[in-house]
């Protein structure tokens, strides 16, 4: 006789656990366009304020004139010393403008010019006051003859004749026979320190000055700046 079956067990039920909607954000396209196009208009501004800003300096520029090579004073400027160039229109160093540059030809800067400056109108004043109307004569002066590297154009020195090889020595108290003169420019020293100082005398020293200087019986003597 067979058993009867066992009677089937409920299984137990855990706790009913809450349906939880599956939600996600959605992306903000909006906005990020936004974002962009703002970039972009902000970009276009800066470009177009620089671009303007550009155009607006280069019309401010003007055409002024400039040094082409160095030119010591009192050498008269000739057509390959003077340049064209652009500066800005604001300048306040008042340099000359490129219209002017027939008018400049020929005359005589007051002080050396280097090359790449502007050339100013006060370099080029009515008169260089370097002897323009005076006598000039160029000196050679050897190492030791005129103070080392101190001579300028301007300066006021005495050319004093020396005494010519056998002369006797000077007796004390007498005054060498010297010449008043105005330094026009100064070459640069050569191997042996000799240098060729342009001055201007009185045109009636020049002949004496010239053939003392051709005998190498001048040196020079500076007078105190201050005077």
């Amino acid at each position: 006789m067979e058993s009867p079956a066992a009677p089937a067990v409920p299984r137990p039920q855990g706790p009913v656990r809450p349906e939880v909607p599956i939600t996600t954000t959605p992306p903000v396209k909006r906005q990020r366009r936004w974002s962009v196009a703002a970039l972009c208009i902000v970009l276009a501004v800066v470009a177009a304020l620089g671009a303007a800003a550009a155009v607006t300096s280069a019309s401010d520029r003007e055409r002024v004139l400039a040094v082409a090579r160095d030119v010591p004073a009192g050498r008269a400027l000739t057509e390959s010393d003077v340049v064209v160039a652009e500066v800005s229109a604001d300048s306040v160093l008042a340099p000359i403008p490129a219209s002017q540059k027939a008018t400049v030809l020929g005359k005589r800067p007051a002080v050396d010019l280097r090359k790449g400056g502007l050339l100013l109108t006060s370099q080029l004043g009515a008169g260089t006051g370097l002897g323009d109307d005076q006598a000039q004569v160029g000196v050679q002066i050897k190492r030791g003859m005129a103070p080392a590297g101190t001579l300028a154009p301007g300066d006021k020195v005495r050319a004093v004749t020396t005494p010519a090889q056998g002369d006797e020595p000077a007796k004390e108290g007498t005054v060498p026979e010297t010449i008043d003169a105005k330094v026009v420019s100064v070459s640069r020293p050569d191997a042996t320190g000799t240098v060729v100082v342009n001055l201007a005398v009185a045109p009636d020293d020049g002949p004496v000055l010239a053939s003392r200087a051709a005998l190498g019986r001048i040196a020079l003597v500076r007078d105190p700046r201050g005077k």
